[in-house]
C-alpha cells in the first residue's frame, strides 16, 4: 500500500461534524482524507438546518404580510386573499443557494488540504476501509457517516415521503398529512400551513414535543391549532393506501382520513450503520443501530471514533461540529482533555411561533433536585401583535434550584425566541443564578427582558 493511501485521521462522512473534525485536524499538520458519497454538507446543509431555515423565513414572511395592512401597509391581494406563494422560484433560488455552499465546503477541504474521497467506505479491517476499490487506513478513523428519515413499517408506507424528499417537492402540496410528534413534525407542519397548505397533523399520543418542557408543548400544540393546523390525536398508523381521489391514511380501531395528495412521515431517523461493516470489527452499537462512544467519542474498538448523528446523542449539527473539533483538539492538538460537554446544549424549534430552550426541564429538575425547584412563568402577547387579529402568544420559563436559585433551564416560545436563547444559554451554563438575571437592566422595549424581570 502506497503512502497515498494512509491518513493521519480519516473521516467517514462529509456532513457538519465530518468536515469540522477534519478540517481542525488539518490545521495542526495531520494528513487528513475525507470519505463522503454523496453531497458535501450532510444533512444540515442539503436536507435539514439550511434549507429549514429558509423554508421558516418563506413561511414568517407569509405571516408578516398578513400582518403588514394593520401597520399601515395597503398591499394588493387576489380577490380570493392572501398572497400567492411561488413555490417553484423559491425552491429554484434555495437550491442554488446550496450549491454554492457545497462549493464552498469542496473549495474549504483543498484551501486545508483535505483530499476529498468521492465513494461509499466499508471497513475491511481495522483502521482500513474500502472505498470504490480503493483500500485507505487511517491511524484514527472517525465515523460520521448521520442518519436518515425512519420509514413506519407499515403496508404502503412507500406512498408517503420524508424530511429528505420534502425539499425536492417540485410544487407545493395542497393537502397534506404530517405523521409525527417531534420538532421535524411540527416545524414542517407549520411552515406548510403558513404558506396556504391544509394540514393535518397526527399524533400517537396527545402531546407534540414530548421530552420538551410541558409550557413549550402545550402552547405550541395551541398554537398549531390556532395557524389552521388540524390536530389529530391518539392516531396510530397501520396502513397507507392510494385512491382515485388521493392517498388515504388508516389508523387502528378503523380509524381513516382521506384525500391527501401528500403523506409526510416525520416519525424518527435512523443511524447510517448498516453498511460499515462495523460489527464485524466488533464496535458496539445500540438497539437503534447507533454507534456507542464513551466522553471523548471513542468507541470500544481502539483507534475508531464517531461524532454526531451516528451516535445517537444531542442530534443537532452544532453538537456534531463541536465534538468533531474537540476531538481533533485532542487527538492532534495537544489538548488531551479536549471533550465535549454534552450537558446544558441549547437547541430551537423552527415552529411558528419558534422555541428557544436550555436546561432541565420543570419535570427534569424536580426528578432530580425535588422540592428544592422554584419556577417562574410568564405569558404576554408581544408587542409586535399590538395590531391587528393575530395575537400570538410568548410564553416563557425559569427554572431555579436550591437557596441560591441557580437557573438551570430556561424554555421560551415566541417571536423571537430562537434568536434570544443563545444568550441566556450563556449565563445558564455559567451557572447563573435568578439573583443574577435579576440584577441585570432590562432593555425595553423588548420580549428578552421578561427573562431578567420575572417574579
Amino acid at each position: 500500500m502506497s503512502r497515498r493511501d494512509h491518513f493521519d485521521f480519516l473521516v467517514i462522512g462529509g456532513g457538519s461534524g465530518g468536515i469540522a473534525a477534519a478540517r481542525r485536524a488539518a490545521s495542526y499538520g495531520a494528513r487528513v482524507g475525507l470519505v463522503e458519497g454523496a453531497d458535501l454538507g450532510g444533512t444540515c446543509v442539503n436536507r435539514g438546518c439550511i434549507p429549514k431555515k429558509m423554508t421558516f423565513n418563506a413561511a414568517a414572511l407569509a405571516h408578516e404580510l398578513a400582518d403588514a395592512r394593520a401597520y399601515g401597509f395597503h398591499l394588493q391581494a387576489p380577490p380570493e386573499g392572501g398572497h400567492p406563494f411561488d413555490w417553484a422560484s423559491f425552491k429554484a433560488r434555495r437550491d442554488a443557494y446550496l450549491e454554492r455552499l457545497r462549493g464552498i465546503y469542496a473549495n474549504r477541504l483543498q484551501m486545508d488540504d483535505v483530499e476529498h474521497v468521492e465513494g461509499w467506505a466499508r471497513f475491511v479491517g481495522p483502521q482500513e476501509v474500502e472505498v470504490a476499490g480503493r483500500r485507505l487506513t487511517g491511524s484514527h478513523v472517525l465515523v460520521a457517516t448521520g442518519g436518515r428519515p425512519t420509514l413506519p413499517k407499515i403496508p404502503g408506507a412507500e406512498l408517503g415521503i420524508t424530511s429528505d424528499d420534502f425539499f425536492r417537492l417540485e410544487a407545493q402540496p395542497r393537502r397534506v398529512a404530517v405523521v409525527g410528534a417531534g420538532y421535524i413534525a411540527v416545524e414542517l407542519a407549520g411552515m406548510l400551513a403558513a404558506l396556504g397548505s391544509a394540514v393535518t397533523l397526527f399524533l400517537r399520543k396527545q402531546q407534540v414535543l414530548r421530552t420538551f418542557d410541558v409550557l413549550l408543548r402545550e402552547t405550541l400544540l395551541e398554537e398549531l391549532t390556532a395557524g389552521g393546523v388540524d390536530v389529530v390525536t391518539r392516531f396510530v398508523p397501520r396502513a397507507l393506501e392510494e385512491h382515485a381521489h388521493g392517498l388515504v391514511l388508516l389508523g387502528d380501531d378503523d380509524q381513516s382520513q382521506e384525500g391527501f395528495d401528500m403523506v409526510l412521515w416525520a416519525i424518527g431517523r435512523t443511524p447510517n450503520t448498516e453498511s460499515l461493516g462495523l460489527a464485524e470489527l466488533g464496535v458496539e452499537l445500540d438497539d437503534q443501530g447507533a454507534i456507542r462512544v464513551d466522553a471523548g467519542q471513542a468507541t470500544n474498538v481502539r483507534g475508531i471514533y464517531a461524532v454526531g448523528d451516528v451516535t445517537n446523542r444531542k442530534n443537532l449539527a452544532p453538537v456534531a461540529i463541536a465534538a468533531g473539533r474537540r476531538l481533533a483538539d485532542r487527538l492532534f492538538g495537544d489538548q488531551p482533555d479536549a471533550r465535549l460537554d454534552y450537558d446544558d446544549i441549547p437547541s430551537v424549534v423552527f415552529s411558528h411561533p419558534p422555541i428557544g430552550t436550555v436546561g432541565l426541564t420543570e419535570d427534569e429538575a424536580i426528578q432530580r433536585y425535588g422540592a428544592d425547584v422554584k419556577c417562574y412563568t410568564t405569558r404576554f402577547t408581544n408587542l409586535y401583535h399590538a395590531f391587528g387579529a393575530r395575537q400570538v402568544p410568548t410564553a416563557m420559563k425559569l427554572v431555579t434550584v436550591g437557596n441560591k436559585e441557580k437557573v438551570v433551564g430556561i424554555h421560551v416560545i415566541g417571536r423571537g425566541a430562537d434568536e434570544m436563547i443563545q444568550g441566556f444559554a450563556v449565563a445558564l451554563k455559567m451557572g447563573a443564578t435568578k439573583a443574577d438575571l435579576d440584577a441585570t437592566v432590562a432593555i425595553h422595549p423588548t420580549a428578552s427582558e421578561e427573562l431578567v424581570l420575572m417574579r
